[in-house]
């Protein structure tokens, strides 16, 4: 019970690796708000004991204060998991446009920066608190998605450096896991780019084997713990040897 009697919000909490973590964390003794937009994923999450379902888009002000004032309503808020994210149908700069840059950023950059600001005051009063950014090795090379996605990931990364260097004193961690090929069936969001899936193509030949949502689960479960308490600031990488090859 690494997370018992603690409250976490979680985004995309309703499939893959949120929805593995959702899961794990409630195992562990935590209460999970989940956030989702989808209607079948709210419903899964609507059927397991200890989570709280709400209809949130990261790119809403107003829905990110909705999911923390319901983890707040349970008491506290320990933990926030910025997991939510899109893909680019692998779109090089010469393709995207600007309505794909624009969403992708929207919802893989400013959605985590939204729910850190407004988790921040509750963490600030306890004096504790933990905000994990699911990144992807795609934030620390160039060729594992589209330009949008890519520059996403790594602006991503970028926030959760700042946000730990920031307010690691005041008892808050903030670390980035940054998963390799995990099989979760997310959505390229569209067809995808011939250039930018054969640079794609030529990566995944390194690619030792895919991952399972739950190998991520447990790996946020530990970060999450107090068994992490010296672990700010921090990208783990989590791709079964793909970056080493």
């Amino acid at each position: 019970m690494l997370l018992k009697d603690r409250v976490a919000i979680i985004t995309g909490a309703g499939s893959g690796i949120g929805l593995a973590m959702t899961r794990r964390f409630l195992s562990e003794g935590a209460s999970v708000v989940g956030g989702d937009v989808a209607d079948d994923h709210l419903a899964t999450l609507e059927t397991l004991d200890g989570a709280t379902a709400i209809r949130a888009d990261v790119t809403s002000r107003s829905d990110v204060e909705r999911l923390v004032q319901a983890a707040s309503g349970l008491g506290r808020l320990d933990i926030v998991v910025n997991n939510a994210g899109i893909m680019d149908r692998f779109l090089p700069v010469g393709e995207v446009t600007d309505e794909m840059w624009n969403r992708v950023l929207a919802v893989n950059l400013t959605g985590p920066m939204l729910l850190s600001r407004a988790a921040l005051p509750a963490m600030l009063e306890a004096g504790s608190g933990v905000i994990i950014n699911i990144v992807s090795i795609g934030g620390l090379v160039g060729g594992r998605a589209g330009v949008a996605y890519t520059a996403s990931k790594h602006g991503l990364i970028g926030l959760t450096k700042n946000v730990a260097a920031t307010y690691g004193a005041d008892g808050i961690r903030c670390v980035a896991i940054a998963p390799g090929g995990v099989s979760t069936g997310i959505p390229l969001g569209g067809e995808p780019s011939e250039r930018g899936y054969a640079t794609l193509s030529k990566s995944l030949q390194s690619n030792p084997r895919m991952g399972e949502p739950g190998e991520i689960a447990n790996l946020a479960v530990f970060l999450a713990s107090d068994g992490a308490s010296f672990i700010n600031g921090a990208v783990i990488v989590a791709d079964g040897g793909w970056l080493a090859a």
